[in-house]
């Protein structure tokens, strides 16, 4: 039993290191930069710049089977999947698009010290670099892990609160995902949609 008991609090420890790190980790990734325009009790307003993305299309709707996918993808660009072999800085959030009927697509931030002139060309050939223009949103925030549920739930709590307020909003819904699948404390996930 005693045994048991130090292997249990091994665990533990092993599983806060990896946590620590986690969290620690993210304060050196360089983020989406927007400004928050206004405040709601469930939602807010912000302003985005424009900044350039790597994409892939997946052909599902399903979040789980296009995130692991989609990751798989986009990572092994970053990781060195190019013809320069060269690694690039994973940057935050992950961006997967919601407004297509069948298919997602997902997107990385390109680092701001690259340009479609720099950046190494991919290895696979449906991967695209997306410049994205500046744009006004509506974000809501949820924690937890996400799933095709949890979107959905909170895609209609941001419509309803932007009916509410009596918002105009676009049909170019996303979802932003902040953290690393084995960071367990603290995870902040957001659906945006554009507005008009």
């Amino acid at each position: 039993m005693k045994v048991l008991y130090i292997l249990s609090g091994i665990i533990l420890l092993i599983v806060l290191i990896v946590q620590v790190f986690a969290m620690s980790s993210q304060n050196s990734i360089e983020n989406y930069p927007y400004e928050v325009i206004k405040k709601y009790d469930d939602f807010e307003i912000r302003n985005y710049e424009a900044r350039l993305f790597t994409s892939v299309k997946l052909d599902t709707k399903d979040y789980k089977a296009a995130s692991g996918n989609g990751f798989s993808k986009l990572g092994g660009y970053i990781f060195g999947d190019n013809e320069k072999n060269e690694k690039i800085a994973m940057t935050s959030p992950v961006s997967m698009s919601l407004e297509d009927s069948t298919n997602m697509t997902m997107m990385f931030m390109v680092p701001k010290d690259y340009t479609k002139d720099n950046l190494p060309k991919p290895n696979r050939t449906d991967i695209e670099f997306k410049e994205e223009p500046a744009k006004t949103v509506a974000a809501i925030t949820f924690g937890g892990w996400a799933n095709n549920e949890k979107i959905e739930h909170y895609k209609q709590q941001l419509i309803e609160a932007l009916k509410r307020e009596g918002i105009p909003y676009t049909n170019n819904y996303s979802l932003l995902g902040y953290n690393p699948p084995y960071e367990l404390i603290g995870r902040r996930n957001e659906v945006i949609v554009e507005l008009e």
